[in-house]
């Protein structure tokens, strides 16, 4: 969609939402629980994997890391990308990046870009396992990193990346009830995503697109 001149998600209108689904309940969000879970991966198919493509260039892999912060009640660490990037400029993400040759795996890109990112160190940081990868519209192929973080880590953010870092808690990401559904067609374009907007404030956190893709994939994960 960032080939689309003044294209705003925020405004495509909502076409449902999943309250009718289950949310993941409080007890299988614990350390131990996604510990488990990972160790002993149950059998599940993700909902999404493929963006329909909008921008010609070269398939490039990459890591995102979903990070897990142990605090009384667990959150998931996001970044809001600046303007001036030349990718998904301005909108939320995980702290993640392209692969580099160096990397011996997606882990290991995964907390690279994280601590060049938001200054987060690896030695706060437990690797649980990686979810399917998932195609952007972008021709990004991205790994799905899963980590519980130490709640006492002390995050930098990359200022010339990062605009905004912030937390959402993971009983909001992994209730369906806030996932929201759009469709958008313009042009013989038709391209369908969910959202997951949060309120933090005065500012509502607009995550849609790959990143809400990847988090509802989680969900379908965590409920199996």
């Amino acid at each position: 969609m960032s080939s689309l001149p003044d294209f705003d998600p925020r405004l495509v209108p909502v076409v449902g939402t999943d309250e009718q689904l289950p949310a993941v309940p409080a007890h299988a969000q614990t350390a131990d629980a996604l510990r488990a879970r990972f160790a002993a991966p149950p059998r599940w198919e993700p909902e999404v994997l493929l963006e329909k493509k909008f921008m010609n260039r070269p398939p490039a892999h990459a890591s995102v890391l979903i990070a897990v912060v142990l605090r009384q009640q667990p959150t998931v660490l996001l970044t809001e990308r600046t303007a001036h990037l030349s990718t998904h400029s301005g909108q939320v993400a995980f702290p993640g990046g392209r692969a580099d040759p160096e990397d011996a795996t997606p882990a290991h890109t995964a907390l690279r870009e994280a601590q060049e990112e938001v200054g987060l160190a690896p030695e706060f940081v437990e690797v649980l396992g990686a979810l399917p990868t998932y195609v952007t519209g972008s021709s990004f192929i991205i790994t799905p990193v899963v980590a519980l973080v130490r709640p006492d880590c002390v995050l930098q953010p990359n200022p010339y990346e990062v605009a905004d870092l912030f937390e959402v808690p993971l009983d909001f990401l992994l209730n369906p009830a806030n996932h929201r559904r759009h469709v958008f067609d313009l042009d013989g374009v038709h391209r369908e995503w969910f959202s997951m907007p949060y309120q933090q404030g005065d500012k509502i956190h607009f995550i849609w697109g790959a990143t809400a893709g990847m988090l509802r994939n989680f969900y379908r994960f965590m409920l199996a």
